[in-house]
């Protein structure tokens, strides 16, 4: 046990405060005495909220000021929304734990299924995988940016801004809005790679707080998440790039369920492979079927 409190680093929206106190009340209660401060920390996605993520540097907005504290020293980890987290992660940083993984599903906010939406209908988004899965269902619709927290975006709906928007369950779940949308059924909507998974991450070379933290690393969950990266890194996509995942656990093995989008959902590949837990040769089998199947207008957001 180390003689001071560990610091916790974390955004400073009310999810990320809301994931950061999970963590930290899951690594005390498993190691009574232990004393974690939690270090707020203002990212770059969290100020510019007025265009999409991939158009202002991508998913790095998040974790950039994150990975600068943790790697100065300045906390000694880190908390993040996985799906969030870029695939291709400093060599410097390692996921030191991945919490019991919450509900996966997409919400649906403003109606109570696809369907109901009028004709030519605006859907708030500003995720390349929820515009192109909503496009792909509800072709006629459009596609307005929405940018911020559940709370922002929220507000965009009820000013009339659009006539539905999405929203992780997870998210929803862990602010005590569960109440709001209504959940879509994840082998029709596929969610995000990592929806639903917080990742725990410390310095490659601070075993103290590496061991600290394996011991409420849930493995169900990391297994997970870590096929889900898998496949990410053998796609090669980017931040523009429309891809949806859906892990099954079976006794030894993981089924993974993908599909790839053109942005403007006109056209889809899926693909579905059994493979057992923790080999990575299942993942890269997988991006395989499903760049194998697309054609270039889905192929050029991807392989790199």
């Amino acid at each position: 046990m180390i003689d001071r409190p560990l610091r916790l680093g974390t955004r400073r929206s009310p999810l990320a405060l809301a994931q950061a106190e999970e963590a930290r009340d899951r690594l005390c209660a498993a190691h009574p005495g232990l004393a974690v401060e939690i270090v707020p920390v203002l990212a770059s996605g969290d100020k510019v909220l007025d265009r999409p993520l991939a158009e202002i540097g991508g998913k790095a907005l998040w974790t950039k000021e994150l990975d600068a504290w943790l790697l100065a020293g300045e906390i000694d980890f880190a908390v993040h929304s996985a799906k969030d987290v870029e695939t291709l992660r400093p060599a410097e940083i390692a996921i030191a734990a991945v919490l019991p993984r919450a509900d996966v599903r997409d919400v649906l906010v403003g109606v109570d299924s696809l369907e109901a939406l009028p004709p030519g209908a605006r859907i708030g988004t500003s995720a390349p995988r929820r515009a192109a899965q909503a496009l792909h269902f509800r072709p006629d619709c459009q596609i307005v940016s929405f940018r911020g927290n559940v709370a922002t975006r929220l507000g965009k709906l009820e000013a009339g801004e659009a006539e539905a928007t999405l929203l992780a369950a997870a998210g929803l779940e862990r602010l005590s809005q569960s109440e709001v949308g209504t959940a879509l059924d994840p082998h029709t909507w596929l969610p995000a790679p990592g929806q639903g998974c917080i990742a725990l991450e410390c310095r490659a070379d601070d075993n103290t707080t590496a061991s600290l933290l394996a011991t409420i690393d849930h493995q169900r969950s990391r297994l997970a998440l870590l096929a889900e990266r898998g496949l990410l890194a053998a796609l090669g996509g980017n931040c523009h790039s429309p891809i949806a995942a859906l892990t099954e656990h079976r006794p030894g093995e993981l089924v993974l369920h993908a599909a790839l989008f053109s942005p403007d959902g006109a056209e889809r590949v899926t693909a579905t492979l059994h493979f057992p837990e923790g080999d990575p040769a299942g993942p890269a089998e997988l991006a395989r079927l499903l760049l194998d199947q697309a054609s270039p207008k889905i192929r050029q957001h991807f392989e790199g």
